[in-house]
């Protein structure tokens, strides 16, 4: 118990659970949507699976985190489906 306060004296704090059960959910889902624009060869869908993968690190707030997760699995669905 220690060391978690020396870390937050000095600035760094610990995600919460649910920010990390966000961050795996969207990433899981940011590799499946990468592998089906690959393999369907969708660049749209493509590069919104590597949105989804990566934009949890530049994201601290769990709300945020959930809000813009939901808006590009979203738009990832809407890309996968309306693309030839």
């Amino acid at each position: 118990m220690d060391t978690i306060s020396q870390l937050q004296s000095m600035g760094l704090t610990l995600p919460s659970p649910a920010y990390l059960a966000g961050m795996f959910l969207f990433s899981l889902i940011g590799m499946a949507a990468w592998m089906a624009g690959k393999r369907m060869q969708k660049a749209t869908t493509k590069w919104l699976g590597v949105a989804l993968m990566f934009y949890p690190y530049a994201v601290s707030d769990t709300r945020l985190l959930y809000l813009i997760g939901v808006l590009l699995c979203a738009a990832a669905v809407w890309a996968w489906r309306t693309q030839d």
